[in-house]
C-alpha cells in the first residue's frame, strides 16, 4: 500500500478545517490534494481525533499480518494434502485444520483414544 505524504495529525487538520466552514475546493487547492481524496479521508476518518486514526492504523496492519499468517497455513495444509494424496495414504481433517490418517481419524470420531475398531 502506498505511504500517504499526510501524517495522521494533518489529515485531521484538514478534515477539521472542513468542518469549520473552510470550501473544499479551497482546501484541495490549498494542500494539493483531490476533491476525491478529501472525500476519501471524511469517509474513513471523519470525527476521529489522532489516537482514534492511530489505533485504527494499528488494527489494519495487526489485520494484514493474520491473514498472511492464514494464508500461509492453508498453502502448508493444501501441500501436505497433496503429498498425501501422491504417496496413496488415505486422510481426513480434523476440526482443528490438521491431517491425519484414517486409523488416527476413526479414533477421534468414536471418542474413544487407544481403542481402536
Amino acid at each position: 500500500m502506498k505511504k500517504s505524504r499526510f501524517t495522521d495529525s494533518q489529515i485531521i487538520g484538514i478534515l477539521n478545517q472542513a468542518q469549520a466552514g473552510t470550501p473544499v475546493p479551497e482546501l484541495c487547492r490549498e494542500h494539493g490534494i483531490s476533491s476525491a481524496t478529501f472525500y476519501k479521508w471524511r469517509a474513513k476518518f471523519g470525527g476521529m481525533d489522532a489516537s482514534m486514526m492511530a489505533r485504527l492504523k494499528e488494527l489494519e496492519a495487526e489485520n494484514a499480518k493474520l491473514k498472511k499468517m492464514y494464508a500461509e497455513e492453508r498453502l502448508k495444509l493444501r501441500s501436505s494434502l497433496r503429498r498425501c494424496k501422491k504417496s496413496g495414504e488415505a486422510i481426513s481433517p480434523t476440526r482443528d485444520g490438521q491431517t491425519v490418517s484414517v486409523r488416527t481419524w476413526h479414533q477421534y470420531s468414536i471418542g474413544m483414544p487407544g481403542i481402536w475398531h
